[in-house]
């Protein structure tokens, strides 16, 4: 067992303003990195914003992999500390709805969300993966977009993949709900890491954009489930998180959660 550091940023987002965005993000990034965190996550689409008038509009907001703007975040993370970031993806042909990972040396990988939800389909291409694992140097970590998370062989397949936690940047619209009751996103996100015992880092969106009113839905929620940090007055949930030796998911006395499957019953 080992302790992680984890932060969910949430810094203002401003549709279309992708050096402002860029700027907000690294100094989001660099705030949490002073509070001690080694794992920073930001929004699906953080550095584009999402409610597009059309695609046209969209390919103004987004970046090449390759583009110069990522190594301004990179320089926002100290050595040893990895972070993930959503942004709208161009390539020659195509648009993505893509999460970059990423230490203050180089990028580790682009990950294209695979499952679109709504009017993305509209921008965006789906990737071919679903989800992602990343060696890093925080662990091995999985990665997410969203909705992805909502299809919960998602991220029990990153959990026997070997992901020690998820990464999991998103936009949620904010929906009705009983009162007293936990956003349904974070109701399922909480399932799944306690079904795969895997941790989650949810960076939410906040305030408005385009009239579309966001759930502020960032979380740090450990590997039993429970919620350890919400947003505090910076827009930052922050937490420190036990994680397992890799592949341990003994439940004691009796039980081991994968080990226990019998897949060929399901």
């Amino acid at each position: 067992m080992r302790t992680l550091r984890a932060a969910a940023v949430s810094p203002d987002v401003v549709l279309g303003d992708v050096d402002g965005n860029v700027g907000r993000v690294a100094d989001a990034i660099a705030s949490a990195a002073a509070r001690g965190a080694s794992l920073i996550v930001a929004p699906e689409l953080a550095l584009s914003g999402y409610v597009f008038a059309d695609a046209a509009e969209a390919r103004t907001a987004a970046l090449d992999r390759h583009d110069d703007r990522f190594a301004l975040l990179r320089a926002a993370l100290p050595e040893g500390a990895t972070a993930v970031v959503g942004y709208a993806e161009a390539t020659s042909g195509a648009l993505f709805n893509t999460a970059v990972v990423f230490t203050r040396s180089a990028s580790l990988a682009h990950y294209r969300k695979s499952h679109l939800w709504g009017i993305e389909r509209a921008f965006f291409e789906p990737g071919d993966s679903a989800g992602t694992v990343v060696e890093s140097p925080v662990g091995t970590l999985g990665v997410a977009i969203c909705y992805d998370n909502e299809f919960p062989e998602v991220p029990r397949r990153l959990a026997l993949a070997g992901a020690e936690l998820l990464a999991l940047p998103v936009n949620w619209p904010a929906v009705a709900r009983p009162a007293g009751e936990h956003p349904p996103e974070i109701i399922q996100a909480m399932a799944a890491a306690r079904s795969s015992r895997l941790a989650t880092v949810v960076a939410d969106r906040r305030g408005e954009e385009r009239g579309v009113a966001w759930t502020s839905g960032s979380a740090v929620i450990d590997g039993d489930g429970w919620i350890a940090a919400h947003p505090d007055e910076s827009h930052v949930a922050i937490a420190d998180l036990d994680i397992p030796a890799v592949g341990d998911k003994r439940l004691p006395p009796h039980n081991d959660l994968f080990a226990d499957r019998r897949p060929e019953l399901y």
